[in-house]
């Protein structure tokens, strides 16, 4: 058995032109495809139940037009508002200033000398007479 190979003149190295466009087709046939898979899997990604709810007749709630401010001085005198309280009254002065709306937000404010303990007994003893939700109040801090 023998092997020929050609290497004369008569054997072209390049038989094909080089082309130096770039082909596209399949790029754009890659995003067809993609954009088939998302048109059909995006309405499958929501959830929708029919539900028939049922119409609330209640009116809604008037939410109160001034906040409630507890504030403690740094020699630990309470104020209801603007009204000086002692820590036996509170209860009773936050149950005036709310109206008895124990669902009200206060706004305790404490001086940056009063000790953690005298707002934490403040805190409790809003607790205690009903009123969970309240917020801690603090001084926006300037940047220099």
């Amino acid at each position: 058995m023998a092997i020929h190979l050609d290497s004369g003149p008569t054997v072209k190295r390049h038989s094909y032109q080089q082309n130096a466009e770039m082909n596209i087709t399949p790029f754009v046939d890659v995003m067809l495809v993609l954009l088939i898979i998302f048109m059909v899997a995006a309405p499958l990604a929501t959830v929708d139940v029919p539900v028939d709810l049922p119409s609330n007749a209640a009116a809604p709630n008037t939410p109160p037009t001034d906040p409630v401010y507890i504030s403690v001085q740094a020699d630990g005198r309470l104020f209801v508002q603007e009204r000086r309280v002692t820590f036996a009254e509170l209860g009773a002065a936050i149950h005036g200033a709310t109206g008895q709306r124990l669902d009200t937000r206060l706004f305790l404010r404490g001086d940056q000398a009063v000790e953690y303990g005298t707002l934490m007994r403040v805190m409790n003893q809003l607790q205690k007479s009903g009123y969970p939700r309240i917020s801690l109040v603090a001084a926006e801090e300037l940047v220099p």
